[in-house]
C-alpha cells in the first residue's frame, strides 16, 4: 500500500478566470441537447449541475460541507462553504462575473484562467442551462465580507447584481424551482439523489453532504473519512470477501492523481467504477484500462515468481484475475478528454499510464508485504482459469452455431423476415403456451418470438461454464447473436428492440428478475444502448356490453369501476393469470402493437445502486434478502397467491 499527500493547488479565483467562449442559444427550446431529456432524468440533472459546482469547490480545496434542500414546493437550494462565485466586473463582458457565470453559456472557472486545478462540473455552462430551464433562480453570494444577490425569471436578470447584507462567512447558495412548462414532472426522487452524493462523498474524503427532502421530512448526511476505501467496504457488505481490508493506492503521477482500492470476495462477478473528477464513467475508458492491465500483469508476476503458476500452466487472464474483484478507481486531472457528450468514457492518454503505473508498484509492495492475501486472490484466479477453459468450449460452441448466417437459429425461435436490425424485434416469453399466442398475434415480418421453458439459471450464483451449460440460455445467446464475453460484440445485435414479455404474475416476475440479471451482469451494452424493454400485459379485462377496457393495476381497475356508476353491476371482469390465456388478437392488441402497446425501456440509472440491488435479491446472502421483503412486505401491490 502506498500513500501520497496531495495539497491543495494555491490558485487565485477571481471574475477574470471566467472565460466566455459563446453566448446562451436556445437551451428552452431544445433542452434535451443539454441536460439529455426533459423526463426526470432530466429534472435532476439540473441537481447535479449545481451542486457539482459546489464539489469542485471542495476537490479545489476551497470547501468541506454542501447542503441540498428540495422544498415543498419544489425550490432546491444548494449551499456551500467554498469562495464563492466572483461578483466583480468581468472586463470583457462589462458586467458582474457572476451573471455572466448565470446568463452565458460556456462561461465558467473550467474553461481557463487558473480558477480550478481539477473539476467535473461545468460552472457556467450548468449553472446557466439550469437558469435557463428555471421559472426562478436566486443566486447568493458570501464574499468579501458582503452578501451579493441577483434574482432571474427563466434565466433573465431581474436586476444587476446588488449588495444585500454583510456577512463574516464565504460561499455560494443558488436556489431555483424547474419551470413546469419544461419538464413533465417536478417531483425530485430523494433515493436517486441520495445515491448519487453518497457516492460523491465516498469520492471526496472529508467533504460533508446533507440531502434534505422538506416534502417527506427525509434527511441524509454523507462524510466518509475512509474515502474509497469505505465505498469498496459498502459495496462488499453483503458478500463474503476473501481479505478484511481493501488495497488503497493513492498517489500523484504528474499532473494525474490517482486513488484506487480493491478488495476480492468469493462471487463469480467482477465490480469495478470508474471516475474521472468525480464524474462516473459507466462506459470506462483510458483510466479502467491501466488497471485491468496493470492488475493482470502484477498478479501474473507473482504467480510466477513465487511458484503459484506452474511453467506448463497458461498464464491468467483478465478475465480470470477480475473474478470476485471490487474495485473502485478514481482519478482527478486537469483538461480530461472524453468520448462522446455524455462523459461516460474517459479518452485521456495519460491516465492509462498513471494508473498502470500507481497500480503496479502498489500492488508488488502490497503482495510481497502481505503473502497471504496474495496467495487467496491467485487460487481464486486460477480456479477462474480452470472454469474459463470449460466455458470457453461452451461458449465457442454457442458463438459457432449462432454465427453460421443464421443458418442453425435455435429450433424454438419463430424468427421474423425483416433482416434489418433496425426494424426487427424480439420478443422473449416463458412456456409454450405464452409462445404460441404471441407467435400467432405478432406481426411476422418485424417481430420474432423466443419461448423459454421455465425459469433460466440465476447467473448471479454461477460461473460462466454452468451458465453455458443451461439449453435456455444458449438459446437466448444464439438468438441474439452477440456472443458473450469476450467475443460479444453489438454490432452483431440481430434485433434492436428485445422484450421481456412475461405473465403478470409472481412466477412471471421471477423470470423477468432472472432475465434482468442475466442481460445486467452479462450484456450491459445492451441496457446501456436502449435496446431492452419489458413489454406491459395488462392484468384484467373488463367488458359491459360491446365495450371494453384493458387494465394495467389494481388502481386503474379502482378507478375505472368507480367511475361507471350504474353500469358496474353489469361489467364482467376477467383477471389474466398468464399471457396464455389471452386470445392473440388480444395479445397483440394490448401488448404488441407498436401503436396501442405500453412497454417500459430499461436503463442503468446507477450502476453501483444496480449492482447492488441485483447482489441483494439474486445472490447467495439470504439476512440482506429477508430484510428487505421485511421492510418491503406493506407495499406490495398485485401479490398473487
Amino acid at each position: 500500500m502506498t500513500q501520497a499527500k496531495v495539497k491543495p493547488a494555491q490558485n487565485t479565483y477571481g471574475a477574470d478566470s471566467i472565460q466566455v467562449l459563446e453566448g446562451l442559444e436556445a437551451v428552452r427550446k431544445r433542452p434535451g441537447m443539454y441536460i439529455g431529456s426533459t423526463d426526470v432524468r432530466g429534472l435532476h440533472h439540473l441537481v447535479y449541475e449545481i451542486a457539482d459546482n459546489s464539489v469542485d469547490e471542495a476537490m479545489a480545496g476551497r470547501c468541506d460541507t454542501i447542503t441540498i434542500t428540495i422544498a415543498r414546493d419544489g425550490t432546491v437550494t444548494v449551499t456551500d462553504n467554498g469562495a464563492g462565485i466572483p461578483v466583480g466586473k468581468h472586463t470583457k463582458m462589462g458586467k458582474s462575473a457572476l451573471e455572466v457565470v448565470m446568463t452565458v453559456l460556456h462561461a465558467g472557472g473550467k474553461f481557463g484562467g487558473g480558477g480550478y486545478k481539477v473539476s467535473g462540473g461545468l460552472h457556467g455552462v450548468g449553472a446557466s442551462v439550469v437558469n435557463a430551464l428555471s421559472e426562478m433562480l436566486r443566486a447568493e453570494i458570501h464574499q468579501g465580507g458582503k452578501i451579493w444577490e441577483q434574482e432571474y425569471v427563466r434565466g433573465v436578470p431581474k436586476r444587476p447584481v446588488r449588495s444585500v447584507g454583510i456577512t463574516d462567512r464565504s460561499g455560494t447558495t443558488i436556489s431555483f424551482r424547474a419551470d413546469p412548462t419544461i419538464f413533465e414532472s417536478i417531483d425530485y426522487q430523494f433515493e436517486t439523489l441520495a445515491q448519487r452524493y453518497r457516492e460523491t462523498a465516498y469520492l471526496t474524503k472529508g467533504l460533508r453532504i446533507t440531502l434534505t427532502d422538506e416534502r417527506t421530512d427525509r434527511e441524509s448526511t454523507f462524510y466518509f473519512e475512509g474515502g474509497i476505501v469505505s465505498f469498496v467496504r459498502h459495496l462488499n457488505k453483503n458478500k463474503s470477501v476473501l481479505y478484511e481490508r481493501p488495497i488503497y493506492v493513492h498517489r500523484q503521477i504528474n499532473d494525474i492523481q490517482v486513488e484506487v482500492a480493491i478488495q476480492y470476495n468469493d462471487g463469480y462477478n467482477e465490480s469495478l467504477h470508474t471516475f474521472a473528477n468525480n464524474i462516473n464513467t459507466v462506459d470506462g475508458g483510458t483510466h479502467l484500462t491501466g488497471f485491468r492491465s496493470a492488475l493482470t500483469r502484477t498478479l501474473n508476476e507473482y504467480a510466477a515468481k513465487n511458484g503459484l503458476l506452474k511453467e506448463s500452466d497458461t498464464k491468467l487472464t483478465g478475465e480470470d484475475v477480475r473474478e470476485g474483484c471490487t474495485a473502485v478507481v478514481s482519478v482527478k486531472l486537469p483538461d480530461p478528454q472524453f468520448e462522446g457528450q455524455t462523459k461516460a468514457k474517459l479518452g485521456t492518454a495519460e491516465a492509462e499510464r498513471a494508473v498502470a503505473t500507481a497500480v503496479r508498484d502498489a500492488l508488488t509492495i502490497h503482495f510481497e508485504e502481505n503473502p497471504s492475501e496474495a496467495r487467496k486472490i491467485i487460487e481464486k484466479a486460477i480456479l477462474a482459469s480452470r472454469a474459463r477453459e470449460a466455458a470457453r468450449k461452451a461458449r465457442d460452441l454457442v458463438v459457432r452455431k449462432g454465427a453460421l448466417d443464421g443458418m442453425t437459429l435455435p429450433g424454438k425461435l419463430a424468427d421474423c423476415s425483416e433482416r434489418d436490425p433496425a426494424h426487427s424485434e424480439l420478443y422473449i416469453v416463458e412456456g409454450d403456451s405464452a409462445g404460441g399466442s404471441a407467435k400467432q398475434g405478432r406481426d411476422r415480418r418485424f417481430q420474432a418470438i423466443l419461448p423459454l421453458r421455465g425459469k433460466i439459471l440465476n447467473v448471479e450464483k454461477a460461473r460462466m461454464d454452468k451458465m453455458l451449460s443451461s439449453n435456455e440460455i444458449k438459446a437466448l445467446i444464439t438468438a441474439l447473436g452477440v456472443g458473450i464475453g469476450d467475443s460479444f460484440d453489438i454490432a452483431k445485435l440481430r434485433y434492436h428492440r428485445v422484450f421481456l414479455m412475461t405473465d403478470a404474475d409472481v412466477d412471471g416476475a421471477h423470470i423477468r428478475t432472472l432475465l434482468l440479471t442475466f442481460f445486467f451482469r452479462h450484456m450491459p451494452e445492451l441496457i446501456r444502448n436502449g435496446h431492452l424493454y419489458i413489454a406491459m400485459p395488462p392484468l384484467f379485462r373488463v367488458s359491459v356490453g360491446k365495450e371494453k377496457h384493458f387494465v394495467y393495476t389494481d388502481g386503474e381497475l379502482e378507478k375505472l369501476l368507480a367511475g361507471m356508476d350504474g353500469q358496474r353491476g353489469k361489467a364482467q371482469l376477467q383477471r389474466y393469470k398468464g399471457l396464455g390465456e389471452m386470445n392473440p388478437d388480444q395479445l397483440w392488441e394490448t401488448t404488441m402493437d407498436p401503436g396501442t402497446r405500453t412497454v417500459m425501456q430499461v436503463n442503468i440509472e446507477d450502476a453501483v445502486m444496480a449492482d447492488e440491488l441485483f447482489d441483494m435479491l439474486m445472490g447467495t446472502n439470504v439476512p440482506p434478502r429477508r430484510k428487505f421483503i421485511q421492510t418491503h412486505a406493506k407495499t406490495v401491490q398485485n401479490l398473487d397467491v
